[in-house]
C-alpha cells in the first residue's frame, strides 16, 4: 500500500490554480479590459486580463457551474441533474443506498459502479502508472505503481472531464453528443451567461458551449467552502479546537496501528510533509477483492466483471492483467454518510465494511459465495487469473480460523472514529 502524503501545495491554493487553469482554457475571446481605469471589466473589443478580471472571470464560472450543476433539464430525460446522484446533503455522493442508480433517457438505465463522492478531490494528482514519493528528493527505489486520476479507475485528471462522463452517458444524463447536450445547455437559458464568459459568438457554436459548461462544472466543484472546507472534529482535533471521546481515540490507534487496523497504510490520517491537512487516501489503486454484488443488473452475466484500471470502462489498459481489479482508493472524509461502500456498493453500513477489511481471510465464508461444490469461491468478484493482484498487507495476511486484526468492540471504535471525519462539525 503506498503512501502519498506532502503531494501538492495547500488545498485551497490547488483549487485556485485549477480555476486559472481553467479560465484559460475557455479562451477569453470576450476579452477583458487591463487597464484599471475599467476596473477590470470584460470588453469584447480588447485582449488582456486584469487580476480582478480573472476572478470575476472564475467566480462567473463557478456561479454558472453552479446553476448547471443543479439543472435536470440537462438530461434527455428532463429528470437527472448532477445533484440527483451527487446529493450536497450527503457529501456530494448518493442520498439512497441503492449500489448503482438508475437514469438514462428512460429513467430505467442502470450503472455499473457505486456513485462516488465529488469532496476533496482537488489534490488527487494526475493518473500515472509509475509513482516515486519519498521524504528524500533525491530517493526514486520505491515504484509504488498506479496513482492517481479521477473516477474509480483514474482515466481522467481533470473535473471537466469528469464531468463531461454524466452528460453523455446513456446510463445517466444520456445525451447522444456533445451539440445535443449544447442544445440543452442553451434551451436551459445560459446561453447570456455562456456569452458573457467566452464571447458573443459562443452561444452559436454549440463546441464552445460545450466546452464553457463543463469548465463552469469544475470551477463550482473548486469552491473550497463547499467541496473541500475541512470542517470536521478531526480537523477541529488538529486545530487544538476539540478533543476526540476515549472511544474515537482508541479507534484513530487501531486506524494508524500496523499490527491492527492499518488503515493509514493507504488511507493517510497525518498531515503532509508541508503541513497540508491528512485527505485520508494515498490516491493508489489497489485490489481488495470485495464480493460481487447481485443488486448490479450486469453481474447477472456470469462472465461479465468490472476490473477497474484494466477496463471495461477505462479501454487504455485492456488485456493488462496485472492491472485487473485495481480500484483507486477513495478519501475516507464523510465516509459516515455513505450507505453504499466500495466500487460496486456491496455493502450498506459503515461496520460491515470495515468488518470486512479485517474478516476477509479470517472469515470468507461470510462474505463470498459459495460454488456448487459447496466450497467458497472467494474474491467472486474478480476472474481466476486477476485473483493473485489482490493485495495481502495486514490485516490481509491472515488465515481461515485466525482472530481477526480487530475485534468486535475495536471494529466499533474504528467506526467511531470515522465518524469525526463528516464535515460541519461545530466545536
Amino acid at each position: 500500500m503506498k503512501l502519498i502524503t506532502g503531494l501538492l501545495e495547500w488545498p485551497r491554493e490547488i483549487g485556485w490554480l485549477v480555476l486559472l487553469t481553467s479560465v484559460a482554457t475557455i479562451g477569453l475571446a470576450a476579452g477583458v479590459e487591463a487597464d484599471s481605469a475599467t476596473g477590470g471589466k470584460f470588453n469584447p473589443d480588447q485582449p488582456g486580463m486584469s487580476r480582478a478580471a480573472v476572478r470575476q472571470q472564475v467566480q462567473a464560472l463557478s456561479a454558472l457551474g453552479r446553476a448547471l450543476f443543479f439543472d435536470p433539464s440537462l438530461s434527455s430525460s428532463g429528470q437527472v441533474a448532477c445533484a440527483t446522484c451527487h446529493d450536497p446533503a450527503h457529501a456530494f455522493g448518493p442520498a439512497n443506498a441503492a449500489a448503482v442508480q438508475l437514469a438514462g433517457t428512460d429513467m430505467l438505465q442502470p450503472g455499473t459502479r457505486a456513485v462516488p463522492s465529488l469532496k476533496y478531490l482537488q489534490a488527487v494528482p494526475s493518473f500515472t502508472e509509475h509513482f516515486f514519493e519519498s521524504e528524500d528528493d533525491a530517493d526514486e527505489s520505491i515504484d509504488n505503481g498506479p496513482t492517481g486520476g479521477l473516477t474509480w479507475d483514474g482515466r481522467v485528471d481533470r473535473g471537466r472531464d469528469q464531468a463531461g462522463f454524466p452528460l453523455m452517458s446513456a446510463f445517466e444524463m444520456g445525451n447522444k453528443n456533445q451539440a445535443e447536450a449544447a442544445k440543452r445547455i442553451l434551451a436551459g437559458g445560459y446561453g447570456d451567461r455562456i456569452a458573457a464568459i467566452d464571447g458573443k459568438a459562443s452561444a452559436s457554436d454549440p463546441e464552445r458551449v460545450y466546452q464553457t459548461a463543463v469548465d463552469a462544472l469544475e470551477a463550482y466543484e473548486q469552491d473550497y467552502k463547499i467541496f473541500y472546507p475541512y470542517s470536521s472534529k478531526y480537523d477541529a482535533v488538529l486545530a487544538g479546537k476539540a478533543t476526540l471521546t476515549a472511544e474515537e481515540q482508541r479507534g484513530l490507534d487501531l486506524f494508524d496501528d500496523e499490527r491492527k487496523g492499518n488503515c493509514a497504510s493507504c488511507h493517510v490520517s497525518e498531515r503532509g510533509f508541508d503541513g497540508t491537512p491528512p485527505q485520508f487516501t494515498d490516491y493508489g489503486l489497489i485490489a481488495l477483492g470485495v464480493p460481487r454484488n447481485p443488486d448490479i443488473p450486469a453481474n447477472k452475466d456470469s462472465n461479465y466483471f468490472d476490473l477497474g484500471l484494466c477496463g471495461p470502462l477505462r479501454p487504455d489498459f485492456l488485456g493488462r492483467k496485472a492491472y485487473c481489479g485495481l480500484f483507486r482508493t477513495p478519501t475516507l472524509r464523510n465516509v459516515a454518510l455513505r450507505q453504499s461502500f466500495f466500487h460496486n456498493g456491496v455493502f450498506h453500513t459503515l461496520r460491515q465494511a470495515v468488518a470486512f477489511y479485517v474478516e476477509r481471510e479470517t472469515d470468507p465464508g461470510r462474505w463470498y459465495a459459495r460454488q456448487a461444490d459447496g466450497s467458497i469461491n472467494k474474491y467472486d468478484d474478480l476472474p481466476d487469473y486477476a485473483k493473485p493482484n489482490i493485495n495481502t498487507d495486514p490485516p490481509f495476511d491472515r488465515h481461515p480460523g485466525d482472530a481477526p486484526a480487530l475485534s468486535s468492540s475495536e471494529v466499533d471504535d474504528v467506526v467511531a472514529f470515522l465518524n469525526t471525519l463528516t464535515d460541519g462539525y461545530t466545536p
